[in-house]
């Protein structure tokens, strides 16, 4: 497939997929006329590429972690990796599920002000 198919098919900008090409972490083939050409495969390499990076991984570690996921390879260093990039993950879970619980105070507190008429009050007032 072309990279305009492969990124109508992902959601993902024909931008960020040259960005991917030139990180290696997608490889194309070249049509005689200079097009860029993907496997079928590309749309789950791709998938997996926007997880990791959503999930706060850098192109650099996303680039050692895929050669277990493609080819079933793996050493004690890159299970080493695996375990620290989940472990970081875990821990921002728990601070973004701690920030959402004082919004959910926030939000009670000025749901309060509100049906009564008044200001929010301003901490530390």
């Amino acid at each position: 497939m072309r990279i305009g198919e492969l990124a109508a098919e992902t959601g993902v900008s024909v931008r960020a997929l040259r960005y991917y090409e030139e990180q290696d972490l997608l490889v194309s083939e070249r049509s005689p006329s200079g097009q860029r050409l993907y496997p079928a495969a590309a749309v789950g390499r791709v998938e997996l590429i926007q997880q990791l990076y959503a999930a706060g991984l850098s192109s650099r570690t996303i680039l050692g972690i895929l050669p277990c996921v493609v080819t079933g390879e793996v050493t004690p260093e890159l299970l080493d990796r695996l375990t620290a990039e989940r472990d970081r993950i875990q821990e921002r879970v728990h601070e973004m599920t701690a920030t959402r619980e004082r919004l959910d105070a926030i939000i009670v507190t000025s749901s309060r002000s509100l049906a009564a008429g008044k200001p929010c009050a301003v901490p530390g007032d």
